[in-house]
């Protein structure tokens, strides 16, 4: 009788000096998106048990927007909806998968670094547990902050509802849950740019001197990024991830100068003493 056999989704053997083929490499990333996708659904489940909690946690933000309309337009009606058969379950769903997500971020954001890591030396791997600590509470600290700014933009955005006539503005939870995934996940992935910088630097991918030629476009570039990933698209939510992606940024330039420096005293000292 033929069995099951799930040989194929275990990872190549890295060689010593770390070199892999073309295959090897997708065979790799297969394994490591396989592995975060179920850990993700695991953690789905999970919260599937807590969703009465997390939906309440989850509306917060948009009763906070109502009282906030209330001063700007008292008169503006909104009304949150369900449209559909499938929508109240779609609703379980959506914020199951959330909580999913961030339950299992130190997981996969682990599997980011561990394909990673095969090409790098022994003595670079040590530098895992650095990423893993600082990716986590800054992946989660910008989902906070999407979080908290959801509210003012939500207000900004519903108070464009004009005054000529009489409107009754309908919005379904669904979508304003989309919106809400889209901008905390957003949000903390642009707050794992100073990570994902530092940890090139002390790999010796990144230097000091480059970023700092570099620093212009990549200023530019957080206020593009911005301006464009941001799901509602007011001015409001790009500054509020804009400017602390610039900073994050200038910090983890500062780190990485600092770094270079240190490194150049140590083989300095090096070679004195041979």
């Amino acid at each position: 009788m033929a069995r099951l056999s799930l040989g194929w989704l275990k990872p190549p053997k890295v060689p010593a000096d770390g070199v892999m083929s073309l295959a090897d490499h997708l065979r790799e990333l297969r394994y490591r998106l396989v592995f975060s996708m179920i850990t993700i659904a695991v953690g789905t489940i999970v919260s599937l048990i807590f969703h009465e909690k997390l939906l309440l946690f989850l509306l917060q933000p948009w009763e906070q927007a109502q009282e906030i309309l209330k001063g700007i337009k008292p008169n503006l009606e909104v009304t949150a909806v369900l449209s559909g058969v499938t929508a109240p379950l779609i609703l379980i769903l959506m914020v199951s998968a959330l909580g999913g997500l961030v339950l299992t971020s130190p997981i996969w954001l682990y599997q980011v670094w561990a394909y990673i890591a095969p090409a790098l030396l022994a003595k670079e791997k040590k530098y895992a547990l650095i990423f893993l600590l600082a990716a986590v509470p800054m992946f989660l600290g910008g989902m906070t902050m999407g979080y908290y700014i959801l509210p003012s933009a939500i207000a900004i955005l519903m108070a464009f509802t004009t005054d000529v006539i009489a409107i009754q503005n309908l919005l379904p939870l669904n979508d304003f849950l989309v919106l809400m995934m889209q901008l905390m996940l957003v949000f903390g992935a642009g707050f794992l740019l100073p990570v994902i910088v530092v940890t090139l630097n002390l790999v010796g991918v990144v230097s000091g001197k480059a970023l700092k030629g570099a620093r212009r476009y990549v200023l530019f570039g957080c206020a593009i990024f911005g301006a464009a990933a941001t799901p509602g698209g007011d001015p409001f939510s790009m500054m509020a991830l804009a400017v602390p992606m610039m900073l994050l940024f200038l910090i983890a330039e500062a780190i990485c100068h600092w770094n270079d420096r240190r490194r150049a005293k140590s083989a300095s000292k090096e070679l004195e003493r041979a």
